[in-house]
């Protein structure tokens, strides 16, 4: 930063004449552009402002009109101060018109007791405004090629703010245009302080332009968008206070260019989810994971504008029914325009909801409701508005099931939330392989809708249900790996068609002699006589527990 009228005065060249603050001693903090030695009355129009004038005073004027004109053009021009030696035209005062004025303007005005060379101290300033100049370049430069290769390397939006953070030493938090907090590094600062109340906070600090400082609150705020469509602000959070008169707010070039690296990872990664969904999936994700404290979840989704606390909490996972398997980029792209359309349908029915991807294949929520909405009503709006919204993207045929709508337990508090995530994401699983609609009421699947499949997709990880798969199918699995045959599927299609032959030929698009040909192949290899209920029964519950240890 450029010396101060206060740092000048402190150099060892200027204590030698004796410094002595006669008007404007509350401003001596304002910066030193230049200083200029200058014995004319008539000065403005050769100077361009910051800059500190040295005079003797020789030429002054001597009546007091004339002295407050003088005064009056330095001020207007914006000079940094006014320093008059004794010794040639004033002794050991200065007139008072003179003081009253650069008082009342608020004009710093010096008297040098004792002379001094002002060669000498204009050479001694203008090294520091120098040097001050070469580090501002030097600290721009470094800047620049930090955040180049942050951009080059395509560095995710947190990495972004953490460096931002990092070089200026203060907490610096990304937000919306609704004021909700999409990332933030608190720079070794407690989390609490930094969020707390964040979107009231942040609404009353609005100052002028794209890159503006706030005095009343220390904020530092820059606009973060591209090709004339902002999406966010930049906040760089500081302790309030004024910033030198003149000077540029000495972080401000850090944040814009945090801002327009920000701004071009989100042109680059258009096609991938956007920064709202990653930051759902992180506090999701750090649910499921114990990788957040209760405390962190529910103080980090309150500023993200999903308030927990207080709330009734219901998991919800929603999986697409299977079809072709789409190659990876394919799949990606699909889950991030299934994750947007749940998170569509949330909005719609006026719901509060962390939305985002779990997995490969699956979309969480964790909805919050109030106290005056009903929990079923609530669901089932959402539900029925998903599957209309999936119908009207192409996703799914009008008459299509839709995807599959998983819902857990509800729960009272934040700590319990990993439950309800848990259990919905276990119903999703053993859904999937339910026949739609399967005489059910509501338009969503909760564990008792699921029933064996989801008794035995809760014990998948048990040895002992793998040991009874093997037991009761391994033979026949082990045959069909050898042979690449397909009686497993055989068995499937006669025990979901209630043990009716001839209906199972028709199911597998095979004549009655080759269907039921394949069956007593079925009965040889296992021992069985699929006759008999019981065995019949053990082994349509083996064929369950064999998708529920496969999924």
């Amino acid at each position: 930063m450029l010396p101060t009228v206060a740092r000048v005065l402190d150099l060892e060249v200027m204590r030698r004449g004796l410094p002595q603050v006669v008007a404007g001693a509350d401003r001596l903090e304002r910066p030193v552009r230049w200083v200029h030695v200058i014995e004319l009355p008539d000065v403005a129009g050769m100077l361009q402002g910051g800059e500190l004038v040295l005079t003797t005073g020789i030429a002054l004027p001597e009546d007091r009109e004339g002295l407050v004109r003088y005064v009056r053009d330095l001020d207007e021009v914006g000079v940094a101060g006014l320093v008059v030696e004794f010794g040639r035209r004033y002794f050991d005062s200065l007139p008072r018109a003179l003081v009253h004025a650069a008082e009342q303007r608020g004009l710093p005005l010096i008297a040098l007791r004792r002379e001094v060379r002002f060669v000498a101290v204009t050479e001694a300033v203008h090294a520091l405004v120098v040097n001050a100049q070469l580090e501002q370049l030097r600290v721009s430069e470094s800047v620049h090629q930090v955040f180049n290769e942050l951009v080059v390397e395509g560095a995710e939006p947190p990495e972004v703010i953490r460096q931002v953070a990092r070089m200026a030493g203060a907490p610096v938090v990304l937000e919306n245009l609704a004021h909700q907090v999409l990332a933030h590094d608190t720079a070794g600062r407690p989390e609490a302080e930094l969020l707390e109340d964040w979107e009231r906070r942040s609404r009353g600090v609005r100052p002028p332009g794209r890159t503006g400082h706030d005095p009343r609150s220390g904020w530092l705020v820059t606009t973060v968008g591209a090709r004339g469509q902002d999406w966010g602000r930049l906040v760089l959070v500081q302790e309030p206070g004024p910033l030198p008169e003149g000077e540029p707010h000495p972080h401000a070039m850090l944040l814009e260019r945090g801002a327009s690296a920000l701004a071009l990872n989100r042109l680059v990664v258009r096609d991938r989810e956007s920064l709202e969904r990653q930051t759902h999936r992180t506090l999701l994700s750090g649910i499921l994971t114990h990788a957040l404290t209760v405390s962190e979840v529910a103080l980090r989704a309150q500023a993200l504008g999903v308030p927990l606390d207080g709330r009734r909490l219901v998991g919800v996972v929603l999986r697409q029914r299977r079809g072709p398997i789409p190659a990876a980029l394919e799949a990606q792209a699909r889950l991030r325009d299934f994750t947007e359309l749940a998170a569509g349908a949330v909005r719609a029915c006026r719901l509060s909801a962390l939305v985002g991807a779990l997995d490969d294949e699956g979309v969480g929520l964790l909805i919050a409701l109030g106290a005056q909405q009903d929990e079923h009503t609530a669901l089932d709006a959402f539900s029925a508005t998903l599957r209309r919204m999936s119908a009207e993207a192409g996703r799914e045929g009008a008459d299509a099931p839709g995807p599959v709508v998983a819902v857990g337990s509800s729960v009272g508090s934040v700590r319990d939330a990993r439950r309800t995530l848990l259990e919905a994401a276990q119903v999703a699983d053993a859904a999937l392989h339910d026949a739609p609609g399967g005489g059910r009421t509501a338009s969503y699947y909760r564990l008792p809708d699921v029933r064996l499949r989801g008794l035995l997709h809760l014990l998948r990880d048990d040895a002992r249900l793998q040991t009874y798969v093997e037991r009761e199918l391994g033979p026949l699995l082990a045959h069909d790996a050898e042979h690449n045959g397909q009686l497993v599927q055989m068995l499937r299609i006669y025990l979901e068609q209630g043990r009716n032959k001839s209906a199972a030929a028709d199911a597998a698009h095979l004549s009655r002699p080759s269907f039921y040909d394949r069956l007593h192949k079925v009965e040889r290899i296992l021992g069985v006589d699929l006759d008999q209920v019981e065995s019949c029964l053990s082994l349509h519950v083996a064929l369950l527990a064999l998708d529920a240890v496969r999924r």
